[in-house]
């Protein structure tokens, strides 16, 4: 995941008339043009593919063009000032919107039409609503929404996913002209200016450092903890003309800058650190590399600068912003139409060649004759042309933000209503297996559009935390003598349904301790978990501490995870966790997890699959791919008396399949969770199930 710095900046020895003393240019790097900066740009865009087509991980590359943004806009605002007295805000939004809009238009436009192409109708609401945020550059803050919202498709697998960065640096530009604006009605004076952005970049860095640690899938897209990163740029900008080192320090910086950023993909997973103090490791490299060239005057750079500055690495970092436009959503279409999770050598080559020729064609005939200034095109060919692209450029972004709008308009005028109750005559759901009744033909409910939605009430009314809270709520009849505690994660929510039928005809209380993501753990780094939650564990310990005060009668949990080959297991940690409930006394119902919808290493959402010509058996998947033969928790709970397996998988599915739909009823909302209708269907069978264990009925 990249961001697109601002043009390079031709840096020029410019006086400061109401300056400070020292103030010797706006950059302060010396004569001549940066192209060993074009190059580390070329560098970063090259580490950002790779990491992106065959190792699937962060690069650092993000925080490289972060800190590179941050010090070109800032020396241009100072350079401006320089020259003419003033921040031209309107001059200064008006050519970075005419450098960028242009060819982010054109990959939105291409990213729609592909979608309504390749992609199932249900997501088209979701990206005709990314297409608007990216358009309008609040893309990391949708996408931060979408890792809080449970009911919100996965963004990794969004063609939009890339622009969040953009979004950044489009609201750091505001953030630095309105500060840049204030500092040049003052003094004027570059202590006082970086003072402002010091103080600034400090708080950044704290609220990033707590945010990764609270929650770092929420943090990783905040604008807030993200500034610091384009704020030590703006920093260099500002003191470059104080900067004054020997030969060889240039070169130990520009060599320690270099490693820094090529190793810094290896070395540290950015998607489950940054931009906490582990983003550090990118930008001091970058930060080194930018000082190794200031003030150099006539004399050479150090040899990694005049090897960043090589005619490839610089021609590659001219394409950069449209290389990084273009490749995410070619490798995301290209996952999409293989059903694969990595290309592999030859696919990711055809994905590079793919990107890069778009991006040669989107710099040649659109980015470079609009950067042409009007008096240099005024007349003939080149004239005609730069205002012909002008014109289709403005008018496919008027279509692009016009067809995302009707989209987002049809989904508001028909809002999804999932349904609260269903006729069990013509909605078995699951009776149509555990009963084996016969089953008339009926169109299936929740619909494809319904069934994201189709969620138990935690999801709706806040009673599963995103974050380190422990939250205590109470469904069922909340007067009973007799408690279940519902405890763990969204794979312990979805039963929820079930058990309130349950509570209401047999009088007993539940009481949910929920949390996204989070089955109960005393481990730092569970082997199951597919994602960062640093506050899990913390969050699991005063859990059980709460389950030993309240002491409810039952604690239903899951009991299984499925494997990533084949089948399901008990992971260690859940033995850990029993070992715990049973040191304090507490009996647990350990429920077996349901089938996860996947094609080898791919999960999709049923709602997708069957929007896709798919039909209910040709979007389900093989039993014996899912699930084991038998309960993987029945050999470990037999060594523990106060843990009870539970397994319905018989009914959800069939001998050798799972299917998505049983009994006219949609099982699952996404690629894991059971829907509430077929939840409900289950309680009949989960009763008769729980009745046997607690002797309650």
């Amino acid at each position: 995941m990249l961001t697109w710095v601002h043009g390079a900046v031709r840096l020029r020895s410019v006086s400061n008339e109401s300056g400070g003393a020292g103030d010797r240019s706006a950059s302060g790097a010396g004569t001549g043009y940066r192209h060993d900066l074009d190059g580390l740009r070329g560098l970063a865009i090259a580490l950002v593919v790779v990491f992106h087509v065959w190792m699937g991980r962060v690069s650092g590359g993000v925080d490289v063009f972060l800190v590179l943004s941050g010090f070109f806009f800032t020396a241009m605002l100072l350079r401006r000032i320089e020259t003419t007295g003033a921040v031209g805000v309107g001059s200064t939004l008006y050519r970075t919107a005419r450098r960028l809009l242009p060819a982010l238009c054109l990959v939105l436009a291409a990213v729609l039409a592909a979608t309504v192409l390749a992609q199932p109708y249900t997501r088209w609401a979701d990206i005709s609503a990314q297409t608007l945020a990216s358009a309008l550059y609040y893309q990391n803050w949708y996408l931060a929404g979408a890792e809080l919202d449970y009911l919100a498709p996965d963004p990794s697998v969004s063609p939009l996913q890339h622009l969040w960065s953009m979004a950044v640096q489009g609201q750091f530009y505001l953030l630095m002209l309105a500060v840049v604006g204030v500092w040049s009605w003052t003094l004027r004076h570059r202590g006082r200016l970086l003072v402002w952005l010091g103080g600034l970049g400090v708080a950044s860095f704290w609220y990033a450092a707590s945010g990764s640690a609270q929650h770092q899938a929420w943090t990783y897209y905040d604008s807030g903890a993200r500034a610091w990163e384009l704020l030590v740029g703006a920093a260099l900008a500002v003191a470059a003309p104080w900067v004054s080192i020997s030969k060889p320090v240039r070169a130990i910086l520009a060599m320690a800058g270099l490693v820094t950023v090529i190793s810094c993909g290896l070395l540290i997973d950015g998607a489950t650190e940054f931009p906490g103090p582990a983003a550090l490791y990118p930008v001091l490299g970058a930060a080194a590399l930018i000082v190794s060239g200031m003030n150099t005057g006539n004399g050479p750079y150090p040899w990694v600068n005049r090897l960043l500055a090589t005619p490839l690495l610089v021609q590659l970092g001219g394409l950069a912003y449209s290389l990084y436009l273009w490749h995410w959503p070619v490798l995301i279409f290209y996952l999409a139409e293989y059903g694969e999770s990595s290309p592999g050598i030859e696919g990711g080559l055809l994905v590079i060649a793919v990107s890069l020729a778009l991006a040669v064609a989107t710099r040649r005939l659109i980015e470079t004759p609009l950067r042409l200034r009007p008096s240099a095109t005024r007349s003939g060919m080149a004239g005609h042309y730069q205002r012909g692209v002008g014109v289709a450029m403005s008018v496919l972004g008027i279509g692009v933000l016009a067809a995302a709008l009707s989209w987002q308009g049809v989904v508001k005028v028909n809002p999804a209503h999932p349904p609260s109750e269903l006729a069990v005559s013509r909605y078995p759901g699951a009776a149509a297996l555990f009963e084996e009744i016969a089953v008339e033909p009926e169109p299936m409910r929740p619909t494809v559009f319904e069934g994201p939605r189709d969620a138990p009430a935690p999801t709706f009314d806040g009673c599963i935390t995103p974050n380190r809270e422990v939250r205590v709520c109470t469904y069922g009849d909340v007067n009973a003598a007799r408690t279940i505690a519902l405890v763990g994660g969204s794979h312990s929510e979805h039963w929820l349904p079930a058990l309130e039928l349950l509570a209401s005809e047999h009088q007993f209380r539940i009481v949910t301790y929920l949390k996204e993501g989070c089955p109960l753990t005393l481990a730092e780094e569970p082997s199951y978990a597919v994602a960062p939650f640093p506050e899990c564990r913390e969050w699991s310990i005063e859990v059980l501490d709460l389950l030993a005060e309240h002491r409810p009668e039952w604690v239903f949990t899951t009991g299984t995870r499925p494997r990533w080959d084949d089948g399901d297991h008990v992971p260690p940690e859940f033995i850990d966790v029993w070992t715990a409930l049973g040191d304090r006394g507490l009996n647990v119902l350990a429920i077996r997890d349901v089938p996860w919808l996947r094609r080898g290493e791919v999960h999709y959402r049923a709602v997708d699959c069957l929007a896709h010509r798919g039909s209910s058996f040709s979007c389900g998947i093989d039993r014996a791919t899912a699930l084991d033969p038998d309960n993987p928790a029945d050999l470990p709970a037999s060594r523990y008396p106060n843990v009870f397996p539970l397994d319905l998988s018989d009914a959800i599915c069939r001998p050798d399949r799972c299917l998505v739909a049983e009994g006219n009823v949609l099982i699952y909302r996404d690629e894991h969770h059971l829907t509430a209708s077929y939840a409900r269907s289950l309680a009949p069978e989960l009763g008769r199930r729980i009745g046997e264990i607690t002797q309650w009925w």
